[in-house]
This record gives structure tokens, C-alpha cells and sequence, in this order.
């Protein structure tokens, strides 16, 4: 079960880097907007955060998110590379992964809810995501190496990241 993250890559953007390249300063050409949930995941996302009183802003790629800490560090873009610590739940609370980072990960290689989210912060801030299922994991079950679902297919995914290191 440990680092589903890395192993569910459902959004592949190439193209954005060169190997080596220094991502805090590279000009990045993606459009965090471009690619939006369809309406019925934003409202499930509405739903759910009013049915528990949560008071969130809605990312224009339907992702809704707090900044718990917006860091003072540096920036990274959509096609930079990060390592992060991060909890990862489904709406009744269980806890599906967490982990950190142990080694940089391209945030392209990742769901498109933390593709769009994660530059609204800096290094050493701290976010928490609510993201509909197309920005996440879609519409298929998620299993472990027993075949045990994990993930149930159309999850609203939750997120707490701290964003530890750009490079």
C-alpha cells in the first residue's frame, strides 16, 4: 500500500523539462486550468465540504483546497520536482497512504489535483486538498498486492502535503 502515489501516475504531462534541468527558475508552459472536473465532481467535492462545515477555495481545475502555511521558500511550477510529506484519505477517513518523499519526484509524474495545487505554495508550506476523482485516482478501483480495493473508483481524494524541498 505504501506509495500508491508513485505507483498511479493518471496524468502525464511531457515535455516540461529537460533532464537535469533547475525547475525553480524553468519556464513552465502548463495551464493548471486547462484540464477541469466535469461539474457533478465539483458538486460532490461542495457537497461533501458543507456537509462537514469545511470552508475551502475552489482551484479553477475544480480542486478545493486550505493553505494551512503558504511557506516562505521556494516556488516550484507544475513542471518542477518536489519532496513532500503527505497524508492521503478518502472522505470516511481512512487513510489510504502517507509517507515522504525519499527521493525527488517530478510533480507531473502525480495526480492532476496536486499538479494544479501544490504551486500555490512554497517551500515549507503545508496544504490541504479535496480533489474529485478525475484530478485523481478516475473511475477504477485502486487495489494492494492482495487484490484488497484500496481506493474505490470515483474517490474524493483528501490531501495534507508539506511541501519539503523544490528543486
Amino acid at each position: 500500500m505504501k506509495n500508491i502515489l508513485f505507483g498511479l501516475i493518471i496524468i502525464g504531462f511531457t515535455g516540461c523539462l529537460k533532464s537535469g534541468e533547475d525547475t525553480s527558475t524553468a519556464t513552465c508552459t502548463y495551464d493548471a486550468c486547462a484540464y477541469k472536473a466535469p461539474a457533478s465532481e465539483i458538486q460532490a467535492v461542495q457537497d461533501y465540504l458543507t456537509a462537514n462545515t469545511i470552508t475551502a477555495t475552489q482551484h479553477c481545475s475544480g480542486v478545493f483546497y486550505i493553505i494551512d502555511n503558504p511557506g516562505t521558500g521556494r516556488s516550484v511550477t507544475a513542471c518542477g520536482a518536489i519532496k513532500a510529506t503527505y497524508i492521503g484519505k478518502l472522505t470516511n477517513g481512512n487513510i489510504f497512504d502517507q509517507g515522504t518523499f525519499d527521493r525527488f519526484i517530478a510533480l507531473s509524474d502525480l495526480v492532476g489535483g496536486w499538479i494544479n495545487t501544490i504551486p500555490l505554495i512554497k517551500e515549507g508550506g503545508k496544504i490541504r486538498l479535496y480533489i474529485p476523482p478525475s484530478l485523481g485516482y478516475g473511475s477504477a478501483d485502486r487495489k494492494d498486492a492482495n487484490g484488497a480495493v484500496v481506493i474505490p473508483g470515483n474517490s474524493i481524494l483528501i490531501f495534507d502535503v508539506t511541501l519539503d524541498t523544490v528543486y
